[in-house]
């Protein structure tokens, strides 16, 4: 942007930059942008998420849904197990269910079927004592239409179903964060436009989440592209080659000259 106001060109709209807060927790700062500007912008040619996409146009991801699933006890004396109920040990039958659940839901033409992954688990507070409390944290990626209230239903089923065999199974499912599949229109103008200022032959879809689909109420399409590899992200030796950050100027001056000059 700095290189194309310097270079004195002309443009026939405006350029906004967002740079937004929260990404990886709550997307708090796509929310506000769209909260205060949402209805005060012109009209719109499209939005674009520089997520890395190792620069191939991306028009198509799963939805997010976070869950804490939370067991609950009652504490004891560690000599005295018995005049307790041990969280951990709920939540040890609870995961054991998990490993045989599937979420049902018709596999996306584009996207496959979801997918869930248990990544966190907390659970006592001293080594002597009974845990009365014991939590994990469930990431499961979902498809464009699925009812995320359905995901719900079958957890609070398996719970109800774990209690009947042990009366004294008790726990609970909340929301930690839900974010909606994105699945834009190919045959748009916006996407053809773009796909040919970046010299791609077509668009993709990909399993990961971003923050587009809270841009979609701005009335635009929604493209990913950006520099870098997916599939170190999260990883010990995650990077980006100086090379495609380079590359990724000249796209993008490409991009905002093919809408804009």
């Amino acid at each position: 942007m700095l290189q194309l106001v310097d270079s004195g060109v002309k443009l026939a709209g405006d350029i906004i930059l967002i740079a937004a807060a929260g990404e990886e927790t709550d997307s708090c700062g796509a929310k506000r942008f769209v909260r205060d500007f949402g209805g005060k912008l012109p009209e719109i040619a499209g939005v674009v998420i520089t997520e890395p996409t190792a620069f191939e146009v991306v028009t198509a991801h799963r939805g997010m849904l976070w869950l804490k699933v939370k067991t609950r006890g009652k504490t004891a004396h560690g000599s005295t197990p018995q005049l307790g109920i041990n969280a951990i040990g709920s939540m040890k039958a609870l995961l054991t269910e998990l490993e045989n659940y599937k979420i049902d839901v018709e596999p996306h033409r584009l996207l496959g079927g979801c997918s869930m992954s248990i990544n966190t688990i907390s659970g006592g507070r001293e080594i002597n004592v009974v845990p009365d409390e014991c939590s994990i944290g469930i990431d499961i990626r979902t498809l464009p239409g699925q009812n995320h209230r359905e995901i719900i239903d079958d957890f609070e089923k398996i719970f109800a179903s774990l209690k009947d065999g042990n009366p004294e199974f008790e726990a609970s499912v909340s929301i930690v964060r839900e974010v909606g599949a994105l699945e834009i229109d190919n045959n748009c103008d916006f996407v053809r436009e773009f796909c040919s200022a970046v010299g791609a032959g077509g668009t993709r879809a990909v399993g990961f989440t971003t923050d587009g689909p809270h841009f979609i109420s701005l009335g635009a399409p929604v493209v990913i592209f950006g520099p870098g590899k997916s599939d170190v992200c999260h990883k010990p030796n995650e990077y980006i080659d100086i090379a495609d950050v380079e590359k990724a100027v000249e796209y993008y001056k490409n991009i905002i000259l093919k809408f804009l000059a």
